[in-house]
């Protein structure tokens, strides 16, 4: 009797934003990876995540492929680099002070290997130099409100003011598909609690409302000091946790951990 073809994946998450990471070499090069990561992250029908990543092996690292939930495409994951970083660190027994270079859509970002403590282990990543950055008026949900734009790898819309779960359901659902992103993007509400701490809710593009984002943190962090009044180096605070946001001269320094849960072999057919 066959059991069909079986995929390994491997589940991760930083702060609730979770993963699901497979070896490339698995898979033929002509299969449909939107339609894997479609079926994979549902949920309620599979084993559930906010996005799929592919990844290779490389001599410092891994390139990795990320797809969302829905199966679109995505340039790079903040947190979900760290969640190969994690599951490098713990194949590879590394320890502090080890850098890995994750390749991704958006090009190679550097990770340094902080600590570890139990199955969490602490990176701080090098995620580039924001770009395009400005503010626009942008209509949306019956109002108008002033977005600050940028890309961090990937398109991001931050909006500074209340973050509540209602503005997110409305304003943040309705920028993520917003006509001035022909690609989508991902949408922050911040709040600049103090000088040193932002608070922000998420709507991710191609997944919806995430516990956490890497890339968005970093967007949040350099929205709040380039327009709010915040310092260039924050704690961003998502609901699942708090990730330090440096801004420098010339790059974007994001620091947080990940964590592998577990393996599971998915029964593709």
């Amino acid at each position: 009797m066959s059991h069909g073809r079986t995929m390994r994946l491997v589940k991760a998450h930083a702060y609730g934003n979770d993963f699901l990471l497979a070896e490339a070499a698995q898979i033929d090069a002509r299969a449909d990876r939107a339609a894997i990561a479609r079926r994979v992250c549902d949920r309620h029908r599979a084993i559930g995540a906010d996005g799929l990543i592919f990844l290779t092996a490389t001599p410092d690292g891994a390139e990795t492929q990320l797809w969302n939930a829905d199966g679109s495409p995505s340039e790079v994951s903040g947190n979900g680099i760290r969640c190969v970083g994690a599951w490098l660190a713990r194949a590879g027994n590394l320890t502090p002070g080890a850098e890995l270079i994750i390749g991704t859509g958006a090009g190679g970002r550097r990770l340094r290997l902080l600590e570890t403590t139990g199955s969490r282990h602490t990176f701080r990543a090098a995620m580039g130099a924001p770009t395009e950055l400005r503010q626009e008026q942008l209509a949306v949900a019956g109002q108008t409100i002033t977005a600050v734009v940028m890309r961090v790898g990937n398109p991001q819309c931050v909006v500074i003011g209340p973050a509540t779960p209602d503005r997110l359901h409305s304003i943040g659902a309705g920028l993520a598909t917003h006509p001035f992103f022909p690609a989508g993007t991902n949408v922050e509400l911040a709040t600049v609690e103090a000088p040193d701490r932002v608070r922000i809710l998420i709507w991710e593009r191609g997944v919806g409302p995430t516990e956490a984002s890497g890339t968005g943190a970093c967007a949040a962090a350099v929205a709040a000091a380039a327009y709010g009044g915040a310092a260039r180096s924050v704690d961003v605070v998502a609901p699942g946790g708090t990730q330090r946001v440096e801004w420098t001269a010339d790059d974007i320094w994001l620091t947080g951990w990940a964590e592998v849960v577990g393996t599971i072999d998915w029964l593709m057919d």
